[in-house]
């Protein structure tokens, strides 16, 4: 198959992955804000913990930072996509219940420029939005659900501007439409819907550096920082009024434009790693956003939201016997873990969660295509007050074609 049409099937990919992002979630805590956040880590690297600022391969995207382009190999044209399938246990004061999610999580590429440049294209989750649920009100029942979420298709560049120095970028895309529901039935029989609609249309910028040095043959360290400056968001937003039992049109009761009234806020990143033999490679990473210091949007009829400073630490690492030799000693083994305290509070609560996963990468028999195959836990409450408990069981499946697509064959 020729170049270009190759090119276009990941296109086309591409532009398929634009509508069907993000992995439907159930978490009442993405109602809140923009819903739950993504740190666009691919299959491989949430087997690791969610590690990925300081590390860097020729055979995986990192999209976490955007110096790790550089590191593309000069022949070599990767594409990877991944699937979430997950299981969530919730319990709170009403008992236990299970449900159930999944859908494709991203789609990206990545392409060589010359032996020290490279670039990558795709499509990522910042943030999704997916629960329902009920409770009862005065002289009747309310009801409340969401979804949607915020994507990002991003085009990225790095450059190695001298020996285990490189500087990246990534130019975002975002836009989403979030939706949230509250359904007033009272005992009278009337019935009324108040919908909030919040559009996105936006561009955002994250810049990222590398640095690396061998110590010996055998042991080299590495560092990277990744930096998104805060701004406001540009879009709409607005409630409307339905009357579920009578024959009328919706009612707009409150309109807004996202400009100055919703923002999102500076963003830190910094990640150590070790790499031992080309064999062992192990990270830690640190996220700082002051959401403290975001405004967040407030229209009749739904409730604002409380940010608090987010911050998390990851930690992971894999290993790979041999990238030669038989097929067992080929497999990369893979195991992480991670603590995060979220940007989201629950009255004078926050929100808390953790977790563990571990994975294995499979190479392909007939060629240099990866299927990293991962498993995790996560668990995720409000503090002090837990209120919610959610028990994540998820299953994350991506697929990492390699292929030599620039290798010119001069023998005719």
């Amino acid at each position: 198959m020729k170049i270009k049409n190759r090119l276009i099937i990941a296109i086309a990919a591409l532009q398929i992955g634009a509508f069907a992002t993000t992995a439907q979630i159930n978490s009442p805590y993405s109602k809140f804000g923009y819903g739950l956040l993504n740190d666009n880590t691919t299959a491989a690297q949430s087997q690791m913990g969610g590690v990925g600022y300081a590390l860097n391969s020729g055979r995986q995207i990192n999209v976490m930072n955007p110096a790790s382009y550089a590191a593309a190999d000069s022949l070599t044209f990767l594409f990877d996509m991944g699937l979430t399938f997950s299981t969530v246990k919730m319990e709170d004061t009403d008992g236990k219940s299970t449900q159930y999610g999944g859908g494709l999580d991203y789609i990206t590429m990545q392409v060589p420029i010359s032996k020290r440049m490279g670039a990558s294209l795709g499509i990522l989750p910042f943030s999704s939005v997916g629960y329902s649920f009920g409770n009862e009100i005065k002289n009747g029942l309310s009801s409340r659900q969401g979804s949607g979420g915020i994507h990002q298709l991003y085009l990225g560049y790095a450059a190695r501007l001298f020996k285990g120095f490189s500087l990246g970028a990534n130019f975002s895309y975002m836009f989403g439409t979030t939706v949230n529901d509250v359904y007033a039935n009272t005992d009278g029989g009337s019935s009324s819907l108040f919908e909030q609609v919040m559009e996105v249309r936006d561009w955002r910028v994250q810049v990222g550096a590398q640095y690396s040095v061998n110590l010996n043959a055998d042991n080299r360290i590495g560092m990277g920082v990744v930096y998104s400056p805060g701004k406001t968001l540009l879009g709409n937003a607005r409630v409307v009024k339905y009357d579920v039992e009578a024959d009328e049109k919706p009612d707009t009761v409150a309109t807004a434009k996202l400009r100055h009234n919703a923002t999102l806020p500076d963003s830190w990143g910094a990640g150590l790693s070790y790499t031992w033999k080309r064999r062992l490679n192990i990270g830690a990473d640190f996220t700082y956003q002051p959401w403290s210091k975001a405004k967040t949007l407030q229209l009749d009829h739904f409730d604002g939201t409380r940010f608090a400073d987010r911050w998390q630490v990851n930690v992971g690492g894999e290993y790979t016997h041999s990238v030669r030799g038989s097929y067992l000693s080929r497999i990369t083994y893979r195991a992480g873990g991670f603590f995060n305290r979220d940007y989201i509070m629950v009255g004078d609560n926050n929100v808390r969660e953790y977790g563990v996963s571990f994975g294995f990468g499979l190479p392909a028999l007939s060629s240099k295509t990866v299927i990293n195959l991962g498993f995790e836990y996560r668990h995720r409450q409000a503090h002090p007050n837990p209120l919610l408990k959610e028990n994540y069981f998820n299953i994350r499946l991506g697929i990492n074609f390699n292929e030599l697509w620039f290798f010119q064959n001069k023998i005719r």
